[in-house]
């Protein structure tokens, strides 16, 4: 899924607001992570996620291979936290991109 800047920006707009919901730590990425993260994106459409300070994980690596095996674009990545993006049809209140 591919965004516009314009999409991108708004996106991190909306996710100023929100907490991560999704933490990877030492243990790295595990299968653990994708359910859950698919979970989120049932009740959500847009996701925020932090790699602890005692993961060894790059997080703009994590955030690309958690985007990429739940097919999410990736919002974007400051510092150690990641905003994931995936449209949900079946919600009632959804996010309208620009």
């Amino acid at each position: 899924m591919n965004l516009t800047t314009k999409q991108c920006a708004y996106l991190r707009g909306l996710s100023q607001t929100l907490r991560p919901q999704l933490h990877v730590g030492v243990a790295g990425l595990s299968e653990g992570q994708f359910s859950a993260l698919r979970d989120l994106f049932k009740r959500r459409e847009l996701v925020k996620g932090r790699v602890l300070n005692n993961s060894t994980e790059e997080p703009g690596a994590v955030a690309l291979a958690l985007a990429q095996g739940v097919d999410a674009a990736l919002v974007g990545v400051v510092g150690k936290t990641f905003v994931l993006y995936r449209p949900n049809p079946d919600l009632k209140e959804r996010i309208e991109l620009p």
